[in-house]
């Protein structure tokens, strides 16, 4: 039974949106920076609390160089609440949790917005989502917040353990992989990726399920680990237990500590697009605030010294990176532009079948 997985090539034509500010005060021309408007919390008195949402990974550097400048400026005081994807999203539908802004995956981001846990967002008090790639701006809809980076997922490998060049997704089925090989897991957000992808090598245009478990169900035998955390794939790769596997390009850096000559490719076929996303929470008495660090975090200064300090890939297209600067990241219209995008909406549908499916089938 054949069933159509939307996937297709990322287009970079960056239109320039005209858009305005709108609010109580009128907006400021600020370029790449700031936000569209001053909010009210913004002008005297206590700062205003807003809840953030995230995952906590290189908290310093977002406590200084993303949350202090917006703090200051915006006489704010932001406060995290951290976590997983799951986690996070599981108390914001529990009604326990008092969140004004969110970072989730797209994978998790299409769950909240079909649970309804988002509210609309006013594109015309985000003026930077002009310089962002397409691919960013509604990512999951104009209603809904935009990706503020972009990563791929492709296949990292030891080239001295492995012995040959991999170039392919379908390499992974390769002899020489076996007993080498870990692949994650179903239930992670690179999981309908790898799916994807067997259906892919299967020779499908268009995604074939019974086809894509098929091809998976062959490197069973020769999995060490179908892996559930990043963190299990960098030990592992570390120990030298496994020599190859998919994997997100922002976490070669790790494996590259553990074992320099890594490699990473995107492969012939493609490599596929990741994208964390922020969005506004239903209720959220600061919307306009959030509005505005949305747009903050959009800026070519926030962009640009994540890029640099390896922390996230850029969505917004006018910082220039030097070819050392932009090593390990995803970067530039070459790169980004022959990413897979899939359908999420398409995936969070099927997802509880090919879980079933898959704890039936593969993971045995």
């Amino acid at each position: 039974m054949k069933q159509k997985m939307l996937r297709g090539l990322i287009s970079l034509s960056v239109v320039g949106l005209a858009l305005t500010g709108c609010g109580t005060a009128p907006a400021k021309d600020q370029g790449n920076t700031g936000a569209a408007t001053a909010s009210p919390a913004g002008t005297s008195g206590e700062p205003t609390q807003l809840v953030i949402s995230t995952w906590g990974f290189s908290d310093d550097f977002f406590k200084k160089e993303v949350y202090a400048p917006f703090e200051k400026e915006h006489n704010v005081k932001i406060v995290l609440e951290i976590g997983n994807n799951s986690e996070r999203l599981n108390k914001v539908k529990q009604g326990s949790s008092k969140v004004d802004l969110i970072y989730l995956s797209d994978y998790y981001a299409q769950q909240g917005i079909e649970a309804g846990l988002f509210e609309k967002i006013d594109r015309s008090r985000i003026p930077n989502l002009k310089d962002i790639y397409d691919i960013a701006k509604a990512p999951l809809g104009e209603d809904y917040g935009p990706a503020y980076t972009v990563g791929r997922f492709g296949i990292a490998y030891n080239p001295k353990a492995v012995g040959k060049e991999i170039t392919s997704w379908s390499d992974l089925w390769s002899p020489e992989l076996s007993k080498k090989l870990t692949l994650p897991n179903i239930t992670s957000t690179t999981g309908p990726m790898v799916l994807d992808a067997a259906s892919l090598v299967s020779g499908n245009a268009k995604f074939n399920e019974d086809q894509a478990f098929t091809k998976v169900k062959e490197l069973n035998k020769g999995v060490v680990k179908y892996y559930g955390q990043t963190s299990e794939f960098v030990n592992m790769f570390a120990q030298g237990e496994i020599a190859a596997g998919p994997i997100m390009e922002m976490y070669v850096k790790d494996l590259k500590a553990a074992v320099p000559d890594t490699k990473f490719i995107s492969p012939k076929e493609g490599a596929y697009a990741v994208m964390n996303t922020v969005n506004v929470i239903k209720g959220s008495k600061n919307k306009q605030l959030a509005e505005d660090f949305i747009n903050w975090h959009l800026s070519k200064e926030v962009q640009e010294k994540s890029a640099k300090a390896k922390v996230d890939s850029p969505v917004n297209t006018t910082l220039q990176l030097s070819a050392d600067e932009a090593q390990g990241i995803t970067y530039g219209a070459d790169v980004v532009n022959k990413l897979i995008k899939l359908d999420m909406k398409f995936v969070n549908e099927h997802l509880k079948s090919w879980i079933d499916r898959w704890n039936k089938e593969v993971a045995q």
